[in-house]
């Protein structure tokens, strides 16, 4: 099969289209036909080493944790799916080497979500590992209709996503954002606020008695985040290690295709979408990953594979 791969750590330029063996499909695990899939922050710090430390490689690396495709064929004794599904998955396993920058990719069946009808094959593929992230976040913190919460990082991958799931479960939702994504973070059901400088004061405008949660999906914010947070209030952060000395929790997603079937609930049932910011073919990988760690898109960056 086609693939992206690197053998050894580096930039982009270390990406090339090659030839790989087809996947190994064993018990319990779903053979996905790939039809797109979408580039996080964490892979190219993957590519560069920054996670030697906590994380095993296997070169060649077939890079990549978002997967939407089709079921072309299961393992022994998985009866959740059956070949020609549409499903999408966060296939991140305990070590980096067979990713979705391919034709195919096997993952096991727990990791692995009915795709939604509502969204395109793009739009899927951008959905589980930032989807989860947000998700995951929101529900740890026990977020509740009825209760406040702060975004910071409102128009990212995960910030964008985490306004929706917010709102959907019926929280007011707070957002930071430059004032050009302003109509943006309103359009998905958050009051906008910008960050930098004066940060807290402008939120307590908005909501006098602080914020029930904050959910930092930037990083950087941890004394705004104290600042505006309610006495028993609850706070958590994807970037910033910092908040678990100050009664924070620090997370990483977790592939849970349960938690990522309740996502495409949502957006079957019209309370969640994704915005693709721009798609690239398979054999433009490496420009899909220098637009990614430009850090100024909004929305998702998919490669399309089939």
């Amino acid at each position: 099969m086609k693939a992206i791969t690197y053998s050894t750590y580096g930039n982009p330029d270390v990406l090339e289209l090659t030839d790989q063996p087809m996947p190994k499909v064993g018990p319990g695990m779903v053979l996905i036909k790939v039809k797109a899939a979408s580039v996080n922050p964490v892979d190219w710090k993957i590519m560069a080493g920054y996670l030697d430390a906590i994380m095993d490689v296997q070169f060649p690396v077939i890079p990549g944790w978002d997967v939407a495709g089709v079921v072309e064929s299961v393992g022994i004794d998985t009866p959740q799916f059956e070949p020609g599904e549409e499903v999408i998955a966060y296939g991140r396993r305990d070590y980096v080497h067979g990713g979705s920058f391919a034709e195919y990719m096997a993952l096991p069946a727990h990791m692995v979500a009915r795709k939604p009808a509502a969204l395109d094959w793009q739009q899927s593929a951008g959905l589980p590992l930032a989807g989860l992230t947000a998700y995951q976040v929101l529900t740890r913190l026990g977020l509740s209709s009825g209760e406040t919460v702060l975004i910071h990082g409102g128009a990212g991958g995960v910030g964008s996503l985490g306004i929706q799931i917010a709102a959907a479960l019926g929280a007011t939702v707070i957002a930071t954002a430059s004032e050009k994504n302003h109509d943006f973070l309103r359009s998905l059901g958050a009051t906008p606020v910008s960050y930098g400088d004066g940060l807290a004061e402008r939120v307590r405008q908005i909501a006098p008695g602080g914020a029930d949660i904050v959910a930092d999906f930037a990083g950087g914010n941890l004394e705004a985040t104290l600042a505006v947070l309610k006495d028993g209030g609850r706070h958590a952060s994807i970037a910033d290690a910092e908040v678990e000395q100050h009664g924070g929790t620090w997370m990483w997603v977790s592939p849970v295709g349960s938690d990522l079937q309740a996502l495409a609930d949502l957006a079957d049932q019209g309370k969640l979408t994704v915005e693709v910011a721009k798609a690239f073919p398979l054999e433009q990988a490496a420009e899909a990953y220098r637009l990614n760690m430009e850090g100024h898109t909004r929305g998702k960056i998919i490669v399309e594979v089939s």
